[in-house]
């Protein structure tokens, strides 16, 4: 598979405009990204722009610290899938994982999952690596595989850190062949998509993509 479909091409920053916006989606088209990663605002503008080509409409869910409940995150969902979206990467109740409350995190991931796969849609969860310890990483896949995700994903981008190799190999051992991976935050060059992709992701987060494809 070629590098660019790799990538969900993404603009998450609170001031992006329509224009950065449309400017992101016309690279997604030229180089033919696996998605754009937009805020849920921008969902139906996103998709109606990409429905004559073979990128998808990606949003965040509970963005970007995801604490809220998790009704509120499953009509953000829903809402997001009526305007558009194929792809929807929630972030995880982080305070609640790392109080060993594993029955409320998977319960929060598998009401998410249920919503979106009765859409046929794709559900990644962001467990925020840079906020746990190495056993909290393995948890969270576990209880992310439990709970029916169909990706596991490093990072925001928000946070105090951004994807690492070692971070995305120990979530390629913990989950298998069974889930993606995808490695999101910090991906700034073709080297580090190739070492992220070489640790096992199948799936990079990242606002630097043209520059990753087009690097020699």
């Amino acid at each position: 598979m070629k590098l660019a479909k790799y990538i969900d091409h993404t603009i998450l920053n609170a001031d992006a405009t329509q224009a950065d916006v449309d400017k992101v989606i016309e690279e997604a088209i030229k180089y033919d990204f696996a998605s754009v990663c937009i805020n849920p605002y921008w969902v139906s503008r996103t998709a109606a722009a990409l429905k004559d080509s073979t990128v998808n409409t990606c949003t965040v869910i509970g963005f970007p610290l995801g604490a809220t409940s998790t009704a509120s995150k499953v009509f953000e969902a829903q809402q997001a899938i009526k305007d558009g979206a194929d792809e929807l990467d929630m972030v995880i109740n982080i305070g609640e994982l790392k109080a060993k409350h594993n029955d409320a995190v998977e319960a929060d991931i598998k009401a998410l999952a249920d919503a979106i796969h009765a859409e046929g849609k794709l559900l990644k969860v962001i467990i925020e690596t840079s906020l746990l310890t190495d056993e909290e990483k393995v948890r969270a896949c576990e209880l992310s595989e439990k709970a029916g995700a169909d990706f596991v994903k490093t990072s925001t981008g928000f946070s105090t850190a951004g994807a690492k190799v070692p971070d995305v190999a120990l979530m390629r051992k913990t989950v298998g062949d069974r889930l993606g991976v995808k490695a999101s935050g910090g991906v700034h060059s073709k080297a580090e998509a190739e070492a992220m992709i070489e640790a096992g992701a199948t799936r990079i987060g990242a606002s630097a993509s043209v520059k990753i494809v087009t690097e020699d």
